[in-house]
């Protein structure tokens, strides 16, 4: 039986394990504006499943009093699209790092993108491996100096929006840790929307590779004017180099794998195994 939560706050969604990341992390804005988020849409708690892979961000699940599922380095978004298509009646949103979405997960962002499947994604992106104590990741600037690369990374910088909006995903944003009820805001959105949502989180870590000044400086909200239909423009917002535009880039509402899926099982006949053996054997 489902449990309605009557005027919820941020507080019902806390589950009673305490955060153990570093202080100062920006995943602890992240975890805050989820919280706000999930209270503002009255989402139930059981109704309502957090996936993660591996890496500091990873450990969300763990901190929410919805159901959760810690899987497997790289692997978050596999499993939440498999429980979407499983249990099409719950929400399914997928969290995790940099490393997890952008480098060992990167092939199943593209095939996610692609099937269009009803999931909300938010990528906490520090520019840095932080569980494994400070090596560069994709989305590190390149030059940037590590225990990894102690002469500056070769590889150029990854482009989260960028890439995100040439797989035609439709729901694309970006927030800031620092800016907890607007991140709030479009976790909100991005779970409303009907189909793949992706939200990009900057979320700074203090201890290998601090960025909060530096985003804070070039941080700027998209304009209210901005037509969300507009991929050409969204495409130029993204590949903006002096600022970080946060906000709802592009959207577009479409028919979703699970929803075709579904409606394809409703219509269908029984399966003939001959006549398909006949025909492909």
């Amino acid at each position: 039986m489902t449990q309605t939560l009557i005027n919820p706050t941020p507080k019902d969604y806390k589950s009673e394990v305490k955060p153990t990341w570093c202080p100062g992390c920006g995943d602890f804005g992240v975890l805050n504006a989820a919280f706000r988020g999930l209270a503002e849409l009255k989402l139930p708690t059981d109704q309502t499943v957090v996936v993660s892979g591996i890496g500091c961000s990873s450990r969300f699940p763990h901190f929410m009093k919805t159901f959760g599922f810690h899987s497997v380095h790289g692997r978050a978004l596999p499993v939440a699209q498999g429980l979407k298509m499983a249990r099409p009646d719950l929400n399914v949103i997928a969290v995790g790092g940099d490393g997890d979405f952008f480098s060992i997960g990167a092939g199943h962002l593209v095939h996610a993108a692609l099937r269009n499947i009803d999931i909300t994604v938010v990528v906490m992106d520090n520019e840095i491996y932080g569980l494994t104590k400070g090596q560069t990741s994709p989305t590190s600037p390149q030059g940037h100096v590590t225990k990894s690369t102690p002469y500056g990374l070769l590889a150029s910088q990854f482009n989260p929006i960028a890439t995100a909006l040439s797989l035609n995903v439709s729901f694309v944003a970006r927030g800031y840790s620092a800016k907890p009820k607007e991140l709030a805001a479009l976790i909100q959105q991005g779970v409303q929307h009907k189909g793949f949502s992706f939200i990009h989180a900057l979320s700074p870590c203090p201890t290998f590779y601090h960025t909060f000044d530096a985003w804070d400086a070039s941080v700027t909200s998209i304009e209210a004017n901005h037509n969300t239909h507009d991929k050409a423009k969204a495409i130029t917002l993204a590949l903006e180099t002096e600022k970080q535009y946060t906000g709802v880039f592009f959207k577009e509402e479409r028919q979703t794998m699970d929803q075709a899926a579904h409606h394809q099982v409703q219509q269908s006949k029984p399966f003939d195994i001959e006549q398909y053996m006949k025909r492909y054997a």
